[in-house]
């Protein structure tokens, strides 16, 4: 649905440059990929449910088993929910959410030890470096003593006054769990902890995008890196220097001497902002653009890029550009129903003059405007009926009037006057006549 789309649109380009992402899951703004959702795994479990042999071989040996996280720990009795084959709890903004309210225990790429593992009906919780809680946190409540004088109570567990600093990963399944072997166990948990051999470089650049760690495994310094990453790339610098540029603070990280290549670092606070390398006999390069940001954020899905085309549709605005070799141009508009068909579709038809929609040449009027004036009568006179008797009578029928004379003035009775009737009365009258007074009334 609409309502489940969320549309990002560029400002401020033009319109045949515009374009509107539609992201049905609605994942808001960019975030670091290593709070993103995880890819899951696709682990074979067996259908028995597990027995007291099978426990006791979990904890024998996955107990103070090491391996190296794959992405950061958040402190707290929660911690992180993984699904058997299934997804991460918390996620993206939750998982962020996570690490600032309860603060950071484990960095991607740090030895974690299952220090403490518990199998429930349905899960198998994991206690990572100690744990997020305090051992015997129940036993620092209760004091032993002789219960009177002067002799003080201990508790039965002394507080050694440090805050634990582990974390916990909960591994859930469906009903029960499975009879599964520890070798199942930590393939369920390779999307958070590597079991296998590596060193602290390739345990770190294992949870990095291929582009980014191939880069630190090259020992090259892009901008954008943290400085982590400089540091897994680098090692300690030889030089370092602190500036002020303006009103920001940097320090400079110089790696070799010459003849062989120098690199000049600007970090300002976490981050690599500038790199400066110098070739003997060569020009200075400069790099000021960032390359890791596009590699190390996302909007929230997973770090596969052909996952994320599956789930992001681009629509452009403005005119199309159709490639001519591979796509056919698009038909003319066209206001005919789906279907319909004209005379003209025909081909007995084609003629103009045998259809018959055909019309016929435009007749403009005639212009009149330069005719001479001439005059035509409001109320022409309308000819005399043929047995009228006074049709034969001439105009003038003065007998006193004499030969050149000019005609009379007297004007000739109305055509569609019709002389009354002497038999027939006049119709009386509502109106007051104008002989009347009032008082004759």
């Amino acid at each position: 649905m609409l309502g489940a789309m969320a549309l990002a649109i560029a400002a401020g380009v033009q319109a045949s440059g515009q374009a509107i992402t539609i992201d049905p899951n609605n994942l808001g703004t960019p975030i670091d990929r290593k709070f993103t959702q995880i890819e899951p795994t696709k682990v074979d479990l067996p259908q028995a449910q597990i027995d007291a042999r099978g426990h006791q071989d979990l904890l024998r040996t996955l107990t103070a088993e090491q391996g190296f996280a794959m992405r950061p720990f958040p402190r707290g009795k929660r911690g992180l929910i993984l699904e058997a084959n299934g997804k991460l709890t918390p996620s993206g903004s939750g998982y962020v959410a996570a690490v600032t309210a309860n603060g950071l225990s484990v960095n991607p790429g740090d030895r974690v030890i299952l220090s403490n593992i518990r199998i429930d009906k349905e899960k198998i919780v994991f206690d990572l470096n100690g744990g997020p809680e305090h051992k015997h946190d129940f036993l620092r409540h209760i004091q032993i003593g002789a219960g009177g004088g002067d002799t003080p109570m201990s508790p039965v567990v002394r507080d050694d006054g440090q805050e634990p600093v582990g974390s916990r990963i909960t591994l859930a399944f469906n009903k029960y769990v499975p009879d599964v072997t520890p070798a199942q166990v930590k393939a369920l948990l390779a999307p958070l902890i590597s079991f296998d051999l590596k060193t602290p470089v390739q345990a770190y650049t294992d949870t990095l995008p291929p582009k980014l760690k191939q880069a630190i495994l090259d020992h090259n310094v892009l901008v954008g890196m943290s400085t982590q990453m400089v540091l897994f790339a680098m090692g300690q610098p030889e030089t370092k220097s602190r500036e002020m540029d303006g009103q920001m603070p940097i320090e400079e990280w110089i790696y070799g001497h010459p003849p062989q290549d120098v690199k000049f670092v600007r970090v300002n606070g976490n981050r690599v902002i500038r790199v400066e390398i110098a070739k003997l006999g060569q020009p200075l390069e400069i790099f000021t653009k960032d390359e890791v940001e596009g590699l190390t954020t996302t909007n929230g899905q997973p770090v596969m890029a052909e996952v994320q085309r599956q789930h992001t549709r681009t629509v452009e605005m403005g005119d199309a550009h159709p490639d001519k070799d591979t796509q056919a141009p698009a038909p003319p508009p066209t206001l005919r129903a789906p279907g319909e068909k004209l005379p003209t579709d025909d081909p007995s038809l084609r003629d103009p003059s045998q259809r018959e929609d055909s019309m016929g040449p435009v007749i403009f009027p005639k212009d009149t405007s330069n005719d001479p004036a001439r005059t035509v009568d409001a109320h022409p006179a309308k000819p005399p009926a043929a047995n009228d008797p006074d049709a034969a009578k001439p105009e003038n029928t003065d007998k006193s009037a004499k030969p050149g004379d000019a005609p009379s003035k007297t004007p000739p009775p109305s055509p569609t006057s019709t002389p009354a009737s002497p038999a027939t009365a006049p119709a009386p009258s509502n109106f007051l006549d104008e002989a009347q007074t009032p008082a004759a009334r």
